[in-house]
């Protein structure tokens, strides 16, 4: 039986981060407002020269390594995401592009939170 499996994920941060207490000195905020009402402490801002490109291209380099594969090994990505860099090309065909990686589909899924379950549920059913 042919089956799909999760070998090797990759993440990647901006550099720059963004306190609460960062915050308050922009907006009429607390540190302990935001965290009781989101938990959030701190958050990640992408430089004026980053893009979703960026960030997937970065992933996937790590989750390339993770998985012990070359890029030769990739016959499908699937960027899962709301913020595209543009609408055309998709993110995942620039993300492809960077990675050097031919001869594979590259296409973006726009499901809002839920965009990694169904990247993986159509990953899966290309793989079966």
């Amino acid at each position: 039986m042919i089956y799909s499996r999760i070998v090797g994920t990759g993440s990647y941060l901006p550099e720059k981060v963004l306190s609460n207490h960062d915050l308050e000195k922009m907006v009429e905020t607390s540190d302990q407002w935001i965290q009781d009402r989101t938990g959030i402490k701190k958050r990640h801002i992408v430089a004026e020269d980053e893009t979703t490109t960026d960030l997937a291209f970065f992933a996937a380099e790590k989750a390339i390594e993770a998985a012990g594969i070359t890029n030769d090994d990739i016959d499908l990505i699937i960027v899962a995401t709301t913020t595209p860099t543009r609408i055309f090309p998709s993110t995942a065909s620039l993300v492809q592009e960077k990675l050097n990686i031919s001869g594979c589909p590259a296409f973006d899924l726009q499901a809002v939170c839920t965009g990694f379950i169904y990247a993986l549920t159509v990953a899966d059913k290309f793989i079966k």
